[in-house]
């Protein structure tokens, strides 16, 4: 289960708000568009730069690999380059959830793979390429991966957090069941959930500041925040910048 802490219940009669001397940058899915994250940090950093003094805090919503080339690249970003003096929060998406669980059976290789795992794979070095049967190919990607993937970049994924909240708001990749409890949800619909949530009008306790579900522009609802916005296609990464009860978004081009 998630854990959440025990905050007072947003009152939805009231604009969701972060707390005071505080702004709150959230960015969307990456998969794998290092030349994206660079821009997006570029804004993220021009934008607090001509701000009155507050504690800024960025939160990556997940889904940091698959299907863009530089899968590798991203996460050695999010280690080495973050914005400075920033605080950084990491979210598991649920390719990242793919990712691991292959490195531990590769029964889910094939629905990694069809998602956007060969991309990751190259990025590392790993190819798929040979005569062998598909038990066998996959069996050795993932032998190879295993080798070939840096131990701080698999510590980065095993340690991304499944949530986080800030004031009115609470941050997750994909969603949270509609009536379930926050501090009940299970960690795999915060990664996976899609149309019991994106079609639900319940207040969920918090404003949910979510990706997963792409768009073409983001939505802002008053239960709800999605900013995926299928940059790895589109080329627009999406910035979420909370601050007080304000709300505007940050953009690369398209």
């Amino acid at each position: 289960m998630a854990k959440l802490f025990g905050h007072p219940r947003h009152d939805p009669a009231s604009p969701a708000r972060v707390p005071d001397g505080v702004r709150v940058y959230a960015i969307g899915d990456i998969h794998g568009r290092l030349d994206l994250l660079r821009e997006v940090h570029a804004l993220v950093a021009a934008d607090a730069a001509g701000a009155a003094q507050c504690g800024n805090t960025v939160v990556y919503l997940g889904d940091y690999v698959d299907r863009g080339v530089d899968s590798r690249g991203v996460i050695d970003l999010l280690l080495d380059d973050p914005p400075a003096g920033f605080e950084t929060v990491h979210l598991r998406g649920n390719h990242e959830d793919l990712m691991l669980r292959f490195l531990d059976d590769i029964d889910f290789g094939p629905v990694w793979l069809d998602n956007g795992g060969v991309a990751t794979l190259l990025s590392y070095g790993v190819s798929l390429a040979g005569p062998q049967s598909r038990e066998a190919t996959l069996q050795i990607a993932q032998r190879h991966l295993a080798e070939r993937l840096p131990g701080r970049h698999l510590e980065f994924l095993r340690d991304l957090r499944p949530c986080h909240e800030i004031g009115g708001y609470l941050f997750v990749h994909a969603g949270v069941r509609p009536g379930v409890a926050l501090e009940a949800q299970a960690e795999d619909d915060l990664m996976w959930i899609r149309e019991e949530f994106l079609g639900s009008n319940a207040d969920h306790g918090r404003v949910v500041v979510h990706g997963h579900s792409i768009r073409r522009e983001a939505e802002l609802l008053p239960n709800r925040i999605g900013i995926d916005t299928g940059a790895y296609a589109t080329g627009v990464l999406t910035c979420l910048v909370l601050e007080g009860a304000g709300r505007r978004l940050l953009q690369t081009g398209g």
